[in-house]
């Protein structure tokens, strides 16, 4: 039996594939659109509904990125922000094909990618982005936020999590050497 030759670049199998990577993203930018559907559908700029104590759904507008960064600022955010999104998706596809095989670590830049690609359609088709999640306490509110935004953070922290654990592996495999 033959072994399956390595990629000359990265040493990792030939025959991992990165498409189930694009696979999570695209059914994450479903999720996502099909979500900011509905709430356009259902809801009118600014009404909400109260769920629990401290969640309502809401329609709410960014024109900026996290946080409304750069909501005000007359725009030219639209562009520059969708730019962002279009150079991001270039680079997270370059890794997901470049290292296919870790799966952790493309599971956290395909969650990323599939939530950066939600938030561009929305700008493209919008000018803004749809939140509708809104969590509160006290008569303070974290901004609003939707599935995409949720997919970002949850693959920026996986991506931290994947660092530190291959920064723990190395460090293991330095001692042991």
């Amino acid at each position: 039996m033959t072994a399956t030759p390595a990629h000359p670049v990265d040493g990792q199998p030939r025959t991992a594939a990165y498409w189930p990577w694009l696979v999570w993203a695209l059914a994450l930018i479903g999720i996502d659109q099909v979500t900011k559907q509905w709430i356009l559908s259902l809801y009118q700029y600014g009404d909400w509904t109260p769920v629990t104590s401290f969640f309502n759904i809401v329609r709410a507008h960014n024109t900026g990125a996290a946080f409304s960064f750069l909501a005000e600022a007359g725009g030219w955010q639209r562009w520059f922000f969708v730019l962002i999104g279009v150079v991001a998706t270039v680079l997270i596809i370059w890794q997901l094909r470049k290292h296919p095989a870790q799966k952790f670590f493309c599971f956290s830049i395909s969650s990323i990618l599939g939530g950066a690609i939600g938030n561009v359609v929305d700008r493209l088709q919008h000018g803004y982005v749809v939140d509708f999640l809104d969590f509160h306490f006290g008569g303070w509110h974290y901004p609003a936020f939707n599935v995409a935004d949720m997919a970002i953070c949850v693959g920026a922290a996986c991506l931290v999590l994947d660092e530190i654990l291959r920064a723990r592996r190395a460090k293991r495999s330095a001692a042991s050497a």
